[in-house]
């Protein structure tokens, strides 16, 4: 499976951004998608996720501002940043996690993209 991101960028306090990321290859077995990002001198830091069936979760610092929405029909995840913070800049990653059956229970794995830095300036 590989991640590509694209989307971000330098944007003013209060902007918008939307990110996106495409998932290729061995796709079938994907479940959760989402994003993660990192601030400079800071440990990644789980901003939301989604669940094949659209169900999506997001940490409370974002809770509000930001969307997760998914096309399963593109293998594209997305995040839709509104009110954007200068705390919100960092690398944002892209994640997939992938649970494959196997005989006599289940495969699981983490999926990574390349990173894709969000610049809120104040």
């Amino acid at each position: 499976v590989q991640l590509q991101a694209s989307g971000g960028g330098l944007v003013q306090a209060g902007g918008s951004l939307r990110l996106s990321c495409a998932a290729s290859g061995r796709i079938s077995d994907i479940n959760d998608m989402g994003w993660y990002r990192q601030a400079p001198g800071k440990q990644r830091e789980l901003v939301g996720i989604i669940s094949s069936g659209g169900v999506a979760n997001y940490a409370d610092s974002v809770t509000g501002r930001f969307t997760i929405s998914r096309d399963n029909a593109k293998n594209t995840v997305y995040l839709q940043m509104n009110s954007l913070k200068p705390e919100d800049t960092g690398v944002y990653y892209c994640y997939a996690y992938e649970k494959r059956r196997i005989f006599g229970g289940y495969s699981t794995r983490d999926y990574w993209g390349q990173g894709t830095l969000v610049t809120v300036s104040s």
